[in-house]
């Protein structure tokens, strides 16, 4: 086995992930101590070095693998999102570039494929998305179909809310959040309207209860199915292991019978 492959397989093993879950987390900490003036006066040459060295660390990491798989490195999604995000961290942090350093906190993102949990939630909103768009297309059309009715029903009366189509889009989306929404909207528009609720507490149920419903329950979905999938796949790996440990049970009783012949 050569060097390579011997950092490749070290970079890839259990004990070395759990200890860049560590650096990350430990690069978390100091990336948000960084943001303290205080402590950077006193311990910013410090969390420098050791910012740093910590780069330094997960660059060898990706560079292990890199070597160890070749172009295969890039075939899973998750090497590639490793990839960039420590390359960010590489790109000039000075001029029209000085936003990377910020970009630093993306580093706390490789967590993300390191590990298995919060990987199988990530693979399964992926899975969602096909089926969250349409709710999507849904959700746009109920609320232009309303942003037009509002418009219509109390733009002359309440331009900052309902003026137009935009602001009328804007303010039915702070009243499905239920942020404000009956005192700081429905209830002065119904001292002109008495029966404005009519069109407000419906259009709440349907978007706020309804419709925002349906996202969890296509998460929850994929999530299930992600499951089912994951627990398929390690029982389909152990039966594959039982039915060679039983193979080579059976060559090992053939060699006993040969033996003592």
């Amino acid at each position: 086995m050569g060097l390579r492959e011997r950092l490749g397989r070290f970079a890839e093993s259990d004990k070395c992930q759990y200890a860049v879950m560590g650096l990350i987390i430990l690069n978390a900490i100091i990336l948000g101590a960084e943001t303290s003036s205080a402590i950077m006066a006193d311990y910013g040459h410090v969390l420098t070095w050791l910012d740093k060295g910590i780069l330094a660390i997960f660059i060898l990491e990706i560079l292990a693998k890199l070597g160890y798989r070749g172009f295969g490195f890039f075939k899973d999604g998750w090497n590639v999102f490793d990839f960039l995000v420590v390359g960010i961290a590489l790109a000039p942090a000075t001029g029209p570039f000085a936003i990377v350093r910020a970009l630093r906190i993306l580093r706390v993102l490789r967590l993300l494929s390191i590990v298995p949990q919060m990987r199988t939630v990530v693979q399964a909103f992926i899975t969602a998305i096909p089926g969250m768009l349409s709710i999507v297309a849904l959700i746009l059309l109920i609320f232009y179909v309303s942003a037009v009715l509002a418009t219509n029903l109390y733009g002359a009366d309440f331009p900052d809310w309902f003026g137009h189509i935009g602001r009328s889009m804007y303010s039915l989306f702070q009243i499905m959040t239920l942020e404000s929404w009956s005192m700081g909207i429905v209830r002065p528009v119904m001292k002109i309207y008495p029966y404005a609720w009519v069109f407000f507490v419906p259009f709440i149920l349907l978007t706020s209860f309804a419709v925002i419903n349906l996202f969890i329950g296509v998460i929850v979905d994929s999530m299930q199915t992600q499951h089912r999938q994951v627990a398929t796949e390690i029982k389909t790996e152990a039966e594959n292991i039982e039915a060679k440990l039983d193979t080579v049970e059976q060559e090992l009783a053939e060699l006993r019978q040969l033996l003592k012949k």
